[in-house]
């Protein structure tokens, strides 16, 4: 059986102000309609005799993750919830135990969530060369044909060939991201690859070969998937023990040590959409090398992206290679040369202390949305919309008291002892200390203006009495 094993734990600080820890590039239609997470899915449950996924995925980014499985029809998916980030090698380790319960023979075929291939035809193609190794036990990963010098990436020197064929060849060495006068040479030798990331191998050999070579982050593994919990549809790893694994990549911990590293070279329009540029690159563009999305007037302006939000125009003149990216409560512009830096950007709102590396205006919940439209001294605005048969919890608040106007659906609301019905154009005010909760109980969506007063309107004064999603 092949398993696809789904990496999405990472948090695309490069794609700031698109991507947010909240709501990575994983979870973004970045290109096309489908998120890179829905693409990376459906690409792995094309090739033949494949099962469902097995997903490894942020505790914060759970909802996102099963949502978006359930718009593809996929529910017997697992998702392995991680309470700390401690990188691949860990987490590759909880999927391929995971694997295993469903499968002693299990191979698992790993990719991160958050990569774009343009030529789905070639990869299922370069999945089936690799498969036949991987039966042999070897631990096989995927090489991207360099197309040009790239300092972005680290790079996968291949040894010699394994078949007559000279398609899958020995890993000869693990090259770390090089300068660019080393990686032009790299590309001029014909020699080396671009480390894709992505791999296929049994589930069981994988963890021979960590527990020879990291013996404590499999120890690690194995104690927070036997002592994990399943909550809802989740598998919660256990926490003290997933944090006791060292924080270490699947190349550093077992592939530059292991006799048993094998590549198969590929070229499948691959790019992980590492930065504004690479996303440049791989994006289809206009006769100007333009990549324009969105309200977007660009005068005199080549080979540049051009990306703005809803109701919002950005108009460039007389600007090469650049970057513009527009939310509502953020604005980049950059050298695209420069855009692999905009890491440092969001290290200063870290210090800073603020929110915009963290959350975007509009905040999704499992139940819908929200969209803070304005706020000030004791007072906020937003802009609420609950899905069909979704509910909050039943929850109070110490500093705020809330006023609720209906403005699309009907509303139930429970406020400490009264249940009752809203229809549009009416509202209601709840009292700072009420117990108080809002259901849809229609069709279609609810929509609603929420107006906080108080003296503090942090999301953490909040307390859950009662929630269907298990947050209470």
């Amino acid at each position: 059986m092949l398993i696809p094993l789904i990496l999405s734990g990472g948090s695309g600080t490069r794609l700031w102000p698109i991507s947010r820890r909240n709501l990575p590039k994983q979870f973004l239609s970045i290109t096309g309609t489908e998120t890179l997470f829905q693409q990376t899915v459906r690409r792995a449950q094309s090739l033949p005799d494949t099962a469902s996924p097995v997903v490894v995925a942020s505790d914060d980014h759970r909802f996102l993750a099963a949502e978006q499985l359930q718009e593809l029809g996929i529910t017997d998916a697992s998702i392995l919830l991680e309470p700390v980030a401690r990188n691949t090698a860990p987490a590759i380790a909880v999927g391929a135990l995971q694997a295993l319960r469903r499968d002693p023979e299990a191979l698992i075929l790993v990719l991160p969530a958050d990569h774009l291939i343009g030529d789905n035809a070639a990869f299922a193609e370069v999945v089936a060369r690799a498969r036949p190794l991987a039966e042999q036990d070897w631990l096989v990963t995927f090489g991207i044909r360099p197309d040009r010098a790239e300092t972005g990436f680290g790079y996968i020197r291949r040894g010699d060939a394994l078949g007559v064929e000279r398609t899958t060849f020995r890993v000869s060495q693990f090259v770390e991201k090089p300068k660019h006068d080393v990686a032009e040479k790299y590309v001029a030798s014909g020699e080396y690859d671009w480390n894709s990331g992505m791999f296929l191998f049994r589930a069981s050999r994988y963890l021979d070969e960590l527990g020879l070579h990291a013996p404590a982050m499999l120890d690690a593994a194995r104690s927070a998937f036997a002592t994990a919990d399943t909550d809802l549809d989740f598998i919660r790893l256990d926490a003290e023990a997933f944090a006791k694994a060292p924080n270490d990549s699947i190349d550093y911990a077992v592939m530059e040590k292991t006799a048993h590293a094998a590549v198969v070279p590929v070229a499948c329009e691959w790019s992980d959409i590492g930065s504004w540029d690479a996303l440049w690159m791989a994006a289809d563009k206009d006769a100007d090398g333009n990549r324009l999305e969105g309200d977007v007037i660009a005068m005199d302006t080549r080979n540049s992206l051009v990306r703005s939000h809803d109701r919002h125009l950005v108009a460039t003149i007389g600007l090469d290679d650049i970057v513009v990216v527009t939310t509502p409560d953020a604005t980049l512009v950059a050298r695209r040369d420069a855009s692999q830096d905009v890491k440092k950007i969001v290290d200063q709102l870290k210090t800073a202390g603020r929110t915009e590396h963290d959350l975007h205006r509009v905040v999704r919940r499992p139940w819908g949305s929200y969209d803070s439209l304005e706020s000030g001294d004791r007072f906020q605005v937003k802009r609420i919309v609950v899905k069909p048969g979704a509910s909050l919890s039943l929850q109070m608040h110490h500093h705020r008291a809330e006023h609720w106007i209906v403005v699309k659906g009907v509303a139930e609301v429970t406020c400490d002892d009264k249940v009752f019905l809203l229809a549009e154009n009416q509202s209601t005010y709840l009292p700072l200390g009420s117990r108080h909760r809002l259901r849809n109980p229609g069709k279609m969506p609810l929509e609603l203006i929420e107006v906080q007063s108080g003296s503090y309107l942090g999301e953490d004064d909040i307390v859950r009495f009662d929630d269907v999603y298990g947050r209470a």
